[in-house]
């Protein structure tokens, strides 16, 4: 498996900003975090995320998201889109199939932004 997220994601890895229980978020950080909560902000978007970022192996194939709902594929092609566009998962194809990896970089820094006593 060539997994190429690591290298991708080092912009992501930068620290953000303190928690927003410590400091107010200023603008720039809020522009660049909100694409990010607006693409979670769906469900299916969210489950794509959870199943993305639980993957065994560090990644998964579309072909084994797209049975795990009840839209078409396109439906699940555009919310992927989504997700992809935010920065939140990198993604390969591979042949017919296209393999889908978390961006952890990112999800720290929501993750740390969200801390209320870190």
């Amino acid at each position: 498996m060539s997994n190429p997220g690591p290298l991708l994601d080092q912009a992501a890895e930068a620290p953000c900003c303190p928690p927003m229980a410590q400091q107010k978020v200023d603008a720039e950080a809020a522009a660049s975090l909100s694409a990010a909560f607006k693409a979670l902000g769906d469900p299916v978007r969210l489950q794509l995320m959870s199943m993305i970022a639980s993957a065994p192996g560090g990644e998964i194939c579309v072909c084994d998201l797209t049975p795990a709902f009840e839209v078409s594929e396109s439906t699940i092609s555009h919310h992927l889109k989504v997700l992809r566009t935010a920065g939140l998962v990198g993604s390969e194809r591979r042949a017919s199939w296209v393999y889908y990896w978390p961006r952890p970089g990112l999800m720290r820094r929501l993750a740390t932004l969200l801390t209320p006593d870190a």
